[in-house]
Formats: structure tokens, sequence, C-alpha cells
């Protein structure tokens, strides 16, 4: 039997590391198979493998630092410590890029006040404040487009840029425009419906629909990106799986001076009649990573933060698929 303790801060109330009705400390029971217990300010975690005793007080060590220095943690956070130390075995990877849970939480988009939950995230922030053109890949909930339109909004805030543009292909789950009800908008919108309800998480209604009648924000199918050139702007081309070859080099060559522009999609959800035409597939083998002010990321299911089940949904479809 391996027992440690650990010493609570001072200024660390209990119920911040344990959770409310000990939420945390039945959730690391479970998922690490040892024992905890608290008494006079101190943690004690015992069990049968030394390995999950070790892991389990590295797991407290870092929540307790980073609740020492004032950051409440919330449930994606710690779920996420957990599950970052569950996935590497007895702590966290020694690669020198690596960030540290309490890098991660204070990487923030300063004007919307929003934090990275992960490290994907937290990289995903620092690739949008210093390169250009970002691409970011990966599974739903892990805040592709989430982050890209809180950026855009603090860049418009700030001056940065005079306005956003926000697009996807209008073509999605193999439905035809031609054949839906409706005239045009109404065809569109149900498209570009999450696009709006990302906005509206930074502004209100009224200020949304102000900055659309004065062509401040603009969102919009692709194809009306033909035959312009963007400058001053930040350009968010969402769902980018479903352009094609000719769409992507179309959209990219729009872009002018001062732009900022992200590229977002899920290479797993293409919807292409033919997913090898796939624009998102083929850019990275176009453009290399050698380029100055092009970055791309790809998140994982480690970085999803939503309910807990989508993350084991991705999980299982993941290992549906590699099985066939």
């Amino acid at each position: 039997m391996t027992r440690y303790s650990i010493s609570i801060p001072e200024n660390v109330e209990p119920i911040e590391i344990f959770g409310a009705y000990d939420s945390r400390t039945k959730y690391l029971k479970k998922e690490m198979n040892v024992d905890i217990h608290y008494k006079n300010r101190k943690i004690y975690i015992e069990g049968k493998d030394d390995d999950s005793v070790n892991t389990t007080s590295k797991i407290f060590s870092e929540l307790l630092e980073i609740l020492d220095e004032g950051h409440l943690l919330d449930w994606d956070e710690f779920q996420y410590v957990v599950s970052r130390y569950k996935s590497n075995g007895n702590g966290l990877k020694t690669e020198e890029k690596q960030k540290s849970m309490k890098e991660v939480v204070n990487t923030c988009i300063v004007g919307t006040k929003i934090f990275a939950k992960t490290e994907g995230q937290a990289n995903y922030i620092d690739y949008l404040k210093n390169n250009d053109i970002v691409f970011s890949i990966g599974p739903a909930g892990t805040g592709k487009t989430y982050l890209a339109v809180a950026m855009a909004v603090d860049y418009l805030r700030s001056g940065k840029v005079q306005r956003i543009i926000l697009t996807r292909p209008a073509v999605e789950a193999g439905e035809k425009l031609g054949f839906l009800p409706g005239n045009f908008y109404e065809k569109v919108d149900p498209y570009l419906r999450p696009l709006y309800d990302a906005l509206l998480d930074f502004m209100d209604s009224d200020k949304l629909v102000s900055y659309r009648e004065k062509g401040i924000i603009e969102i919009l199918p692709l194809a009306y990106m033909r035959g312009r050139t963007l400058n001053n702007s930040f350009i968010i081309l969402d769902e980018a799986q479903n352009t094609t070859y000719q769409q992507m080099k179309m959209f990219l060559t729009r872009i002018g001076f001062n732009s900022r522009v992200v590229i977002t999609g899920d290479i797993t959800q293409i919807d292409l009649e033919k997913k090898k035409d796939s624009g998102l597939l083929s850019v990275k083998k176009v453009l290399g990573e050698s380029i100055s002010g092009i970055k791309f990321i790809e998140l994982s299911n480690n970085d999803v933060v939503r309910n807990p089940l989508v993350k084991k949904i991705i999980r299982a479809y993941e290992e549906y698929e590699n099985e066939g």
C-alpha cells in the first residue's frame, strides 16, 4: 500500500479542490482507483498501485498550484488536467514546448475575456495572435470556430481590423440549395446559423444587426467571396472540409492587406460526394509548413470542451472507423 500526503495552501478553500459534494474527489477515486481522505488541511492518497497514487498526487499538486494563484478551475479544466496525466502515464510529457496547465488557463483573448481550457486551445490562441493565416482542424467541441470568432471580435473592438467576414460552403450534408424551399436567404440561413450563435455570445442582437446593416460584419456563403479582395478584415472560413480544391484556392487568393484569416474544419465530417476532393485535405500538401505567417494546428478529442459524452462518442467512432 502506497501513501502520499499533500498540504492545501492557506488561501485555497477545500471545496475549490474537492468540488461541490466532493464531486472531484469521487471522480478521481473512480478514474485513478485510489482512496482519498482529507484531514487538517492535508490530502491523503492511498492505493495498491504505485503509479496511480503517484499520478494522483501530481494531479492534486498541479490543481493546487493553479488554485493558489487565484484561478478557480471549472469542471472542464479539472477533467482536462486529469485526462492529460492519465494519457501520458505517470505524468505530463516532457517536451520543451508543452504548456503547463497554469500557462493554459492564463492564455486569454483579452477583449472577450475568453480563456483556453486545454493545451491545444492555448496553442491555437497563440497561433491566432501571431500569424496571418491559421488552419484549425479537429472534431466538434474543440472550440475551433468559437475561439476564432472571439478573436475576430477582439480585433474589431480594438481597431486592428475594420470588419469581420464569416463564411461557409452553402452545401452540406448532401442537400442542394435549389431543392430547398424559400428564397436565397431563407435557404442559406440554417447553414450560417452557428456563426450567428457564436457572435451573439460576444455582442447583443441589436449590435449585431447594426453591424450587419453597416457592412461591418458579413455572414455569407463561400460562393459570394469570388471576385473580391478583402483588406483590413478578419475572415473566418468555417466547415472548410466541405470546400473543393478550387474553392479553397479561390478563398485564399481573396486575402488583402492587413487581414487575418482562420480556416476551420473537421476532416472526419466531409460531406462532398468524393471525400478526396476536399480542399482542406489538399491545402497542407500545397502550402507545406515553411511559409512564414501560415500555421496549421490539429486539435484532438483531448481538446473537446462539451458534455463529457461528446468526447466518448468521438472516441467510439474513431475506434470503430479504425477497425474498419
